[in-house]
């Protein structure tokens, strides 16, 4: 099982989203998605997330918000979990990332973006600020969103 995380940066009810388009073979390809990536050994999430932004945008995160869990679940992928903050306490300058194009998309217009229907759903979430959530998702086999599970959350990711 893959172990990463994804954070979302908001300023001026602004969030940044990383549109996916400068990778081949990238399962992500084409989708905007939040800033993040894989845990290294002995890393914590939280620990993991401020690395990841940092090397994906340049910027410092000085405090995030836990928001919850996402079990992705693949038939021929391996399946991942992911844990999922925000935070509104950066710094630093944004920079060109080798992922894809960066971008701050107006919250009202996120959900209307190319995005994995299960993303929709924990960003609704974290836009009524439904948190925290643990969530899992099961994709076929032509990455379609065929069975969503909402359980409860433990709030001591």
């Amino acid at each position: 099982m893959i172990k990463s995380t994804v954070c979302y940066l908001i300023r001026d009810d602004k969030w940044l989203m990383l549109l996916r388009n400068k990778k081949q073979h990238d399962l992500n390809h084409g989708k905007w998605i939040g800033v993040g990536g894989k845990l290294k050994e002995k890393e914590t999430p939280y620990e993991c997330m401020v690395r990841e932004v940092f090397e994906e945008t340049g910027y410092q995160v000085h405090s995030a918000q836990y928001c919850g869990v996402i079990h992705f679940h693949y038939n021929h992928h391996e399946d991942e979990v992911i844990y999922v903050y925000q935070t509104n306490d950066y710094t630093g300058t944004l920079q060109e990332c080798n992922e894809g194009t960066l971008a701050y998309i107006p919250k009202n217009e996120i959900l209307q973006l190319e995005l994995w229907e299960g993303d929709r759903i924990f960003l609704d979430k974290m836009f009524r600020n439904e948190i925290p959530f643990s969530i899992s998702l099961y994709y076929d086999e032509n990455e379609i969103l065929v069975k969503t599970e909402v359980k409860e959350a433990n709030t001591n990711e």
